[in-house]
């Protein structure tokens, strides 16, 4: 794929790239600390559909934008430098990255210096070889509503524990996500019967996958006339 004179950039770069630009929301926000970012050396590029800036091929932080707030999301942030408690853990398993948030063009102006200063701390770890500690892999926090499931009724307790630790985990977050018990409540009810069957909550179910435990799409091939 070519690269693209971009109309809004006037620079040649990455379609992908040009596209994530060309979004109107934050897109002034999202103009500056890109200026920021590419002046500290760093590399563009698109990850997991977002904007996303290497050094050395090493992933150093990302752009996002949501509803409320944009930022940049430092995947080593846990061992930067911030002696004023800027940098925010969203969550307990947000155990390396944190996020920088701003809510107006005027905080992304007013924290340029500070963002250069976190790029360099950020660099200077990754040059140094350090690495976040998944001290709380293992460490999960069972939502309430799980804890309750499993108080009322044992076999439902005994199959979720018997659950691999990263099938667990996933069920723990993805049930953990939900903003209201009811929809937790929701999300454990829907998955019982792939508790009780071993299955995480991304393995296959159909019991057609050539290359389980995720489903390759093997049922969508077959001759269903």
């Amino acid at each position: 794929m070519g690269w693209l004179l971009s109309p809004l950039f006037g620079e040649a770069m990455d379609p992908k790239v040009a596209a994530l630009l060309a979004k109107p929301h934050w897109h002034n926000e999202r103009k500056i600390l890109r200026d920021v970012l590419l002046g500290c050396g760093l590399t563009e590029t698109v990850k997991w559909d977002g904007l996303c800036y290497t050094y050395n091929d090493a992933n150093i932080v990302m752009f996002y934008g949501l509803k409320a707030y944009c930022g940049l999301s430092f995947f080593k942030g846990a061992l930067m430098n911030d002696p004023e408690g800027l940098l925010y853990q969203r969550s307990a398993q947000m155990q390396a990255a944190r996020l920088y948030r701003f809510t107006s063009l005027d905080e992304v102006t007013a924290a340029t210096a500070q963002v250069k200063a976190f790029v360099a701390d950020a660099i200077a770890i990754e040059l140094a070889g350090l690495k976040v500690e998944m001290t709380a892999k293992d460490d999960l926090v069972y939502p309430q509503e799980l804890i309750d499931r499993m108080d009322a009724n044992d076999a439902f307790a005994a199959a979720f524990e018997a659950l691999t630790q990263g099938r667990k985990r996933g069920y723990v977050l993805h049930i953990a996500a939900a903003k209201q018990p009811a929809t937790r409540f929701a999300r454990i009810d829907k998955y019982v019967a792939r508790i009780f069957d071993g299955k995480g909550l991304y393995d296959c179910v159909c019991g057609l996958s050539k290359k389980p435990p995720r489903c390759d799409g093997s049922h969508k091939r077959l001759d269903r006339s």
